[in-house]
Protein backbone atom coordinates (compact mmCIF):
# COMPACT_ATOMS: atom_id res chain seq x y z
CA UNK A 1 0.00 0.00 0.00
CA UNK A 2 3.07 2.67 0.54
CA UNK A 3 4.53 1.91 -2.65
CA UNK A 4 0.92 2.74 -4.28
CA UNK A 5 0.57 5.48 -2.41
CA UNK A 6 4.13 7.00 -3.01
CA UNK A 7 3.73 6.33 -7.08
CA UNK A 8 0.34 7.88 -6.91
CA UNK A 9 2.25 11.07 -5.17
CA UNK A 10 4.69 10.84 -7.78
CA UNK A 11 2.29 11.00 -10.76
CA UNK A 12 0.22 13.63 -9.10
CA UNK A 13 2.98 15.94 -8.81
CA UNK A 14 4.41 15.68 -12.17
CA UNK A 15 0.82 16.70 -13.33
CA UNK A 16 0.76 19.24 -10.94
CA UNK A 17 4.30 20.39 -12.45
CA UNK A 18 2.81 20.26 -15.54
CA UNK A 19 -0.34 22.26 -14.54
CA UNK A 20 1.65 25.23 -13.63
CA UNK A 21 3.42 25.23 -17.02
CA UNK A 22 0.42 25.01 -19.22
CA UNK A 23 -1.18 27.32 -16.91
CA UNK A 24 0.69 30.20 -18.85
CA UNK A 25 -0.27 29.57 -22.62
CA UNK A 26 -4.16 30.86 -22.12
CA UNK A 27 -2.00 34.23 -21.47
CA UNK A 28 0.35 34.01 -24.11
CA UNK A 29 -2.44 32.82 -26.49
CA UNK A 30 -4.26 35.94 -25.80
CA UNK A 31 -1.17 38.13 -25.87
CA UNK A 32 -0.53 36.42 -29.74
CA UNK A 33 -3.82 37.29 -30.49
CA UNK A 34 -4.00 40.54 -29.71
CA UNK A 35 -0.36 41.28 -31.60
CA UNK A 36 -1.69 39.15 -34.96
CA UNK A 37 -4.80 41.36 -35.04
CA UNK A 38 -2.85 44.98 -34.55
CA UNK A 39 -0.18 43.96 -37.12
CA UNK A 40 -3.11 42.73 -39.42
CA UNK A 41 -5.36 45.92 -38.87
CA UNK A 42 -2.98 48.31 -37.54
CA UNK A 43 -0.28 47.73 -40.40
CA UNK A 44 -1.73 45.39 -42.96
CA UNK A 45 0.94 42.72 -42.05
CA UNK A 46 0.17 39.39 -42.23
CA UNK A 47 1.54 36.81 -39.49
CA UNK A 48 1.06 33.13 -40.11
CA UNK A 49 3.49 32.03 -37.58
CA UNK A 50 2.17 34.05 -34.87
CA UNK A 51 -1.42 32.59 -36.18
CA UNK A 52 -0.31 28.98 -36.26
CA UNK A 53 1.49 29.17 -32.86
CA UNK A 54 -1.92 30.06 -31.29
CA UNK A 55 -3.24 26.99 -32.67
CA UNK A 56 -0.28 25.01 -31.77
CA UNK A 57 -0.57 26.37 -27.62
CA UNK A 58 -4.14 25.79 -27.80
CA UNK A 59 -3.16 21.88 -29.19
CA UNK A 60 -0.67 21.59 -26.54
CA UNK A 61 -2.80 23.04 -23.36
CA UNK A 62 -5.32 20.76 -24.76
CA UNK A 63 -3.26 17.77 -25.08
CA UNK A 64 -1.38 17.96 -21.78
CA UNK A 65 -3.77 19.32 -19.83
CA UNK A 66 -6.21 16.28 -19.94
CA UNK A 67 -4.18 14.39 -17.71
CA UNK A 68 -3.88 17.78 -15.37
CA UNK A 69 -7.22 18.18 -15.47
CA UNK A 70 -7.86 14.00 -14.22
CA UNK A 71 -5.75 14.94 -11.62
CA UNK A 72 -7.45 17.72 -10.06
CA UNK A 73 -10.62 15.94 -10.35
CA UNK A 74 -11.84 18.68 -13.20
CA UNK A 75 -12.77 15.69 -16.07
CA UNK A 76 -16.41 15.31 -17.17
CA UNK A 77 -18.46 12.84 -15.06
CA UNK A 78 -21.77 11.82 -14.46
CA UNK A 79 -22.62 13.44 -11.09
CA UNK A 80 -26.22 12.23 -10.62
CA UNK A 81 -25.24 9.49 -8.20
CA UNK A 82 -21.39 9.74 -7.88
CA UNK A 83 -22.45 12.90 -5.18
CA UNK A 84 -24.74 10.81 -3.22
CA UNK A 85 -22.19 7.87 -2.65
CA UNK A 86 -20.11 7.36 0.12
CA UNK A 87 -15.80 6.87 -0.22
CA UNK A 88 -16.11 3.39 -1.13
CA UNK A 89 -18.51 3.42 -3.23
CA UNK A 90 -16.89 6.43 -5.57
CA UNK A 91 -13.66 4.34 -5.01
CA UNK A 92 -15.02 1.55 -7.02
CA UNK A 93 -16.85 3.83 -9.36
CA UNK A 94 -13.24 5.47 -9.76
CA UNK A 95 -11.21 2.65 -10.43
CA UNK A 96 -13.80 0.50 -12.69
CA UNK A 97 -13.72 3.22 -14.63
CA UNK A 98 -10.33 4.36 -15.43
CA UNK A 99 -9.72 0.38 -16.09
CA UNK A 100 -12.69 -0.21 -18.23
CA UNK A 101 -12.43 3.47 -20.44
CA UNK A 102 -9.60 5.56 -19.54
CA UNK A 103 -6.90 3.16 -19.75
CA UNK A 104 -8.13 1.19 -23.01
CA UNK A 105 -8.79 4.70 -24.33
CA UNK A 106 -5.50 6.06 -23.93
CA UNK A 107 -3.81 2.60 -25.55
CA UNK A 108 -6.08 3.52 -28.59
CA UNK A 109 -5.34 6.54 -28.96
CA UNK A 110 -1.41 5.98 -28.31
CA UNK A 111 -1.09 3.15 -30.49
CA UNK A 112 -3.40 4.46 -33.48
CA UNK A 113 -1.10 7.93 -34.09
CA UNK A 114 2.15 6.06 -33.68
CA UNK A 115 2.58 5.16 -37.41
CA UNK A 116 0.60 9.24 -37.71
CA UNK A 117 3.44 10.63 -35.77
CA UNK A 118 6.08 8.94 -37.05
CA UNK A 119 5.37 9.58 -41.13
CA UNK A 120 5.11 13.00 -39.92
CA UNK A 121 8.91 13.18 -38.35
CA UNK A 122 10.08 10.96 -41.12
CA UNK A 123 9.11 13.95 -43.51
CA UNK A 124 10.16 16.39 -41.17
CA UNK A 125 5.95 17.82 -41.69
CA UNK A 126 5.94 20.99 -42.15
CA UNK A 127 2.94 24.04 -42.09
CA UNK A 128 0.93 24.14 -45.72
CA UNK A 129 0.92 27.77 -45.49
CA UNK A 130 3.63 29.78 -46.73
CA UNK A 131 5.38 30.93 -43.59
CA UNK A 132 3.94 29.05 -41.12
CA UNK A 133 5.58 26.90 -38.49
CA UNK A 134 7.64 24.05 -39.81
CA UNK A 135 7.17 21.89 -37.00
CA UNK A 136 3.66 20.21 -37.45
CA UNK A 137 5.47 16.70 -36.77
CA UNK A 138 6.14 18.42 -33.09
CA UNK A 139 2.34 19.20 -32.92
CA UNK A 140 1.64 15.70 -33.89
CA UNK A 141 3.50 13.93 -31.16
CA UNK A 142 1.53 15.75 -28.37
CA UNK A 143 -1.38 12.67 -29.27
CA UNK A 144 1.02 9.90 -27.57
CA UNK A 145 2.43 12.18 -25.45
CA UNK A 146 -1.46 12.93 -23.99
CA UNK A 147 -2.03 9.67 -24.05
CA UNK A 148 0.82 8.22 -22.23
CA UNK A 149 0.40 11.30 -19.17
CA UNK A 150 -3.56 10.22 -19.13
CA UNK A 151 -2.83 6.77 -18.82
CA UNK A 152 -0.29 7.27 -16.17
CA UNK A 153 -2.51 9.74 -14.21
CA UNK A 154 -5.46 7.11 -14.65
CA UNK A 155 -2.90 4.68 -12.49
CA UNK A 156 -2.48 7.16 -10.01
CA UNK A 157 -6.14 7.43 -9.55
CA UNK A 158 -6.81 3.73 -9.38
CA UNK A 159 -4.09 3.48 -6.78
CA UNK A 160 -5.52 5.88 -4.59
CA UNK A 161 -8.61 4.55 -5.18
CA UNK A 162 -7.46 0.95 -4.80
CA UNK A 163 -5.86 2.32 -1.37
CA UNK A 164 -9.24 3.83 0.06
CA UNK A 165 -11.18 -0.08 -1.06
CA UNK A 166 -8.47 -1.27 1.00
CA UNK A 167 -8.15 1.24 4.36
CA UNK A 168 -12.57 0.57 3.72
CA UNK A 169 -12.44 -2.91 4.21
CA UNK A 170 -9.72 -3.19 7.01
CA UNK A 171 -11.92 -1.09 9.01
CA UNK A 172 -15.02 -2.74 8.27
CA UNK A 173 -13.13 -6.10 9.87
Amino acid sequence: MPVMLSTASVLDGLSQRLSRFIAWLPVVMAALTVIVVILRYGFGVGAIAAQESVIYLHGTLFMLGASCTLQAGEHVRVDVFYQQFNARKRAWVNALGHVVFTLPLCVLIGFSSLDYVIESWATQETSPEPGGIPAVFLLKTLLPVMATLLALQALSEIFKSLVTLIEEASDGD
